[in-house]
């Protein structure tokens, strides 16, 4: 009797789309099915050397909801790598000029840290209002 192990292959991955309303949803919620659903661990096909997820599409991403006082104390730091070059913006400052930078930072924190997690994140798609370019793609609704 012949044992293997069924690894997939490229050729055998299809990403499917979905999309995603972010009205009314709690990022961190949100934010863990979407990464789950990005590197398809929802498949039963799942290896986790492979991209094996799907691609999401988020919209309404100025309407998602935090809990507790993340609004006006949670805090996004960048540094240009400069003397005294550190800018720190918080969720409401960002909320207001680039919300959907809050989605894509929460889930980026879920993957991996490498070039199969980039690979994973490209295929995030997110919006901040209601309107999308990805309509041919007929994409399915995700349920959350």
């Amino acid at each position: 009797m012949e044992r293997r192990t069924w690894s997939p292959r490229a050729k055998d991955v299809q990403h499917d789309w979905y999309i995603v309303d972010a009205e009314g949803k709690t990022l961190g919620r949100l934010a863990t099915i979407i990464a789950s659903t990005l590197r398809g661990k929802n498949k039963p096909t799942y290896a986790p050397h492979m991209d094996m997820g799907d691609y999401v599409v988020v919209i309404n991403a100025e309407k998602i909801e935090v809990t507790g006082k993340k609004e006006t104390e949670k805090v996004y730091s960048r540094h240009s790598g400069y003397p005294g070059g550190l800018t720190q913006v918080t969720l409401r400052q960002t909320r207001q000029t680039h919300p959907e930078r809050i989605i894509k930072s929460a889930v980026q924190g879920m993957l991996p840290k490498s070039a199969l997690g980039q690979d994973q994140l490209r295929k995030l798609k997110v919006y901040a209002g209601a309107d999308h370019p990805h309509g041919a793609h007929n994409p399915k609704e995700l349920t959350v």
